[in-house]
């Protein structure tokens, strides 16, 4: 099979679409969005108790602008790629709003239809962060996070991305256990088909097969496309140190 060639930017783009459709996927379902999604999720639907106009979209990319001015502090310099990451979180927001309106009509009463769909935008996720990591164009702050932290204190990627997924677990879990003010009402009973504020059973399901399914989707992307550059100039703009 040939491959498509100079599809670098065009798997930004899948990037973008394909992790704002899983993830929206997976809210649709009930059962506990991934431990990255979750803050947005959490904080968003708190938020819009106080004001309706305040969509997941927008609070992930404020999210995201916290996490990156963190991020500064903690290497105490400032990129201008910086804030093209942050520019890229602003599109995925908006994306993920789309889907979200997309979906709004949408439900799955059958749990073992729910679980199947878990599954499904668990996979779409999968293959939009496979997609990204074949780009030269920038990531979301998520990933910048990951990569300037372990290069300061000298880590291997992923032993700070292992410390950064748990430490956004344990972040949700504090946000949904103190925003709402309901934390009688959560039921151990009710965890494998209903989610706590967006997190539950789906959440650490994902957790376990997230980085296994990238690896698989990232096999079948290689099969399909060359990911090289089409505009080299704007390559070269974003490689440079």
């Amino acid at each position: 099979m040939k491959k498509i060639q100079k599809s670098s930017e065009l798997l930004w783009v899948f990037g973008t679409v394909f992790v704002a459709l899983g993830v929206a996927t997976c809210s649709k379902v009930d059962l506990g969005v991934s431990m990255i999604a979750a803050p947005a999720f959490v904080v968003s639907e708190a938020l819009s108790r106080l004001w309706n106009g305040f969509s997941v979209g927008m609070t992930e990319y404020i999210i995201q602008g916290l996490i990156l001015i963190l991020m500064c502090v903690i290497v105490r310099k400032f990129n201008w790629r910086y804030l093209i990451a942050f520019l890229v979180a602003v599109i995925y927001g908006y994306t993920l709003n789309f889907f979200l309106w997309i979906f709004k009509g949408v439900n799955f009463n059958a749990i073992w239809l729910r679980w199947v769909m878990l599954i499904v935008g668990d996979i779409i996720t999968a293959f939009g962060v496979a997609c990204f990591f074949k780009t030269y164009l920038p990531l979301q702050v998520y990933e910048l996070f990951v990569a300037e932290t372990a290069s300061v204190f000298n880590l291997k990627i992923s032993v700070m991305k292992s410390i950064f997924d748990a430490s956004l677990l344990v972040l949700s879990i504090i946000l949904a256990l103190t925003l709402f003010g309901d934390v009688a009402t959560f039921d151990w009973a009710t965890i494998y088909y209903k989610s706590f504020h967006s997190i539950g059973l789906g959440t650490v399901v994902t957790t376990f097969v997230n980085s296994p399914l990238i690896n698989v989707c990232s096999k079948f992307i290689d099969k399909i496309f060359e990911p090289t550059a089409r505009f080299t100039k704007l390559e070269k703009v974003f490689r440079r140190n």
